[in-house]
């Protein structure tokens, strides 16, 4: 099963989305699909900026919300991501707190992080990534 980042979602709702993300996209069942309540947030913040924001917020939700499980944050996601953060801060690493929220919800349910950023989200122990839109 699969959480889809934001870049992944943003990638269905362009003029020529990348085929091989839509190849293996078709090829699950819709039930094994899901994003987390913060890549909801990043689209619904990117469409907020735009001056056609009604109309593309509609194929948002219709090309993409809908053919995904939303996952909200809990207190398992919220001690995971305490945990994360604290670990890169002992390296001496850091990512956007978004992205730490994102990778504590696919450890949570136990998902493969669906993502264009597989060099930052490699940083993250215990969180499996992979990248659909190359071969």
């Amino acid at each position: 099963m699969f959480l889809l980042d934001t870049n992944i979602l943003s990638e269905l709702v362009k003029k020529k989305p990348n085929p091989n993300l839509l190849s293996r996209l078709s090829s699950l069942p819709i039930h094994t699909l899901f994003t987390s309540i913060i890549c909801l947030m990043e689209l619904r913040y990117g469409s907020a900026l735009r001056s056609d924001f009604d109309s593309f917020w509609s194929k948002i939700v219709g090309q993409v919300i809908s053919q995904v499980q939303v996952i909200s944050l809990g207190p398992e996601e919220g001690l995971i991501a305490g945990d994360l953060l604290a670990r890169l801060k002992k390296k001496g690493q850091s990512i956007g707190l978004e992205d730490i929220l994102i990778s504590s919800t696919a450890i949570t349910h136990n998902l493969v992080l669906v993502t264009a950023n597989i060099k930052h989200f490699s940083k993250i122990d215990g969180l499996t990534v992979e990248n659909w839109l190359v071969v």
